[in-house]
């Protein structure tokens, strides 16, 4: 009998690492983007070329598949009018092919929480126009699962940070500057605390949602490591290049470094999340799979070595 196929939708950071988890659990994966085709996109796995904001291709591309996972994104100033339609062509594809589907998430459909710790029972409160989005995303994937369109779980990550992430507040503004004593960036009050996820365990933790169809229905914050205050992460890679960094904190969005002002003018409505503790927990996930995150200082070890790497 012909292995089940797992097809990754999107070829970030998150896909890229899904993706090669995948393979090393033994399944056959499918990786799935918008590239030029050639090699494929991960080493063992089998790429499609496909624009996932049409519905042919999207059908197309999980032809087969038992189980999809959205990873896609696009510009941040292009999400609030282009993922509607990702979502509708990628539900549209998930159900002709018969597939579960796991949806990365993020944690902006809770809005500002006044520091509260956030939770999956956490009320829905965006006031941004991305955070309303995304929980008008999340309630349509929800009643696609409740009505029997697809089944569906999601797995909300904090700010991402690990080998291979770029486009973070804990990616290519602070690991580049750290290695080569240049200014790194900072946001907003550094001594709150701030939660971060590892890349390999949002990868994991989607992986797990995908290989056990009990879970879902429901939102689940994926494995994540306790807060800490952004300065006490910045001291932890001060330890790990042996230097202290020099740190440039923006007290308001404006263009820095690798982000630009197109980015940082869609950014701007989500910079409470530097001005208030940014706390998630994810011990629900943890029970449930018997599976804890990578300890901080272990996971920024991995990306100083990561960036090291890269010259």
């Amino acid at each position: 009998m012909p292995q089940q196929i797992h097809a990754v939708l999107g070829a970030g950071p998150a896909g890229r690492t899904l993706a090669a988890t995948l393979v090393a659990r033994g399944h056959r994966v499918r990786t799935v983007d918008r590239g030029t085709g050639g090699a494929p996109s991960v080493p063992g796995t089998e790429h499609v070329v496909a624009d996932l904001s049409d519905t042919a291709a999207a059908r197309g591309a999980l032809d087969g598949a038992a189980v999809a996972y959205h990873c896609v994104n696009v510009a941040y100033h292009l999400q609030t009018e282009a993922m509607p339609g990702i979502q509708e062509a990628v539900l549209e594809g998930a159900a002709a092919a018969g597939a579960r589907l796991v949806v990365l998430d993020t944690l902006y459909p809770y809005g500002p929480t006044g520091g509260a710790v956030m939770t999956e029972d956490t009320p829905w409160n965006a006031t941004t126009r991305k955070g309303r989005m995304r929980a008008a995303l999340d309630e349509r994937y929800l009643e696609a699962h409740r009505s029997g369109r697809v089944p569906v779980s999601l797995g909300r990550a904090a700010d991402f940070y690990g080998p291979g992430v770029l486009n973070s507040t804990l990616g290519g503004a602070v690991f580049p500057g750290a290695l080569s004593g240049s200014t790194v960036l900072g946001m907003g009050d550094l001594d709150l605390p701030h939660s971060y996820s590892y890349i390999g365990d949002v990868a994991l933790g989607l992986a797990l949602l995908g290989e056990t169809p009990a879970t879902d229905g429901r939102v689940w914050h994926l494995p994540t490591a306790p807060a800490r205050t952004t300065r006490e992460v910045h001291a932890l890679i001060a330890g790990l290049v042996g230097a202290p960094l020099k740190v440039e904190v923006l007290e308001e969005a404006r263009a820095w470094g690798p982000f630009d002002e197109v980015f940082m003018g869609a950014y701007a409505e989500l910079f409470y999340q530097h001005t208030e503790p940014q706390v998630m927990d994810s011990s629900a996930f943890e029970r449930r799979f018997g599976t804890g995150p990578t300890p901080l200082e272990e996971g920024l070890a991995r990306t100083v070595a990561w960036y090291r790497e890269q010259g």
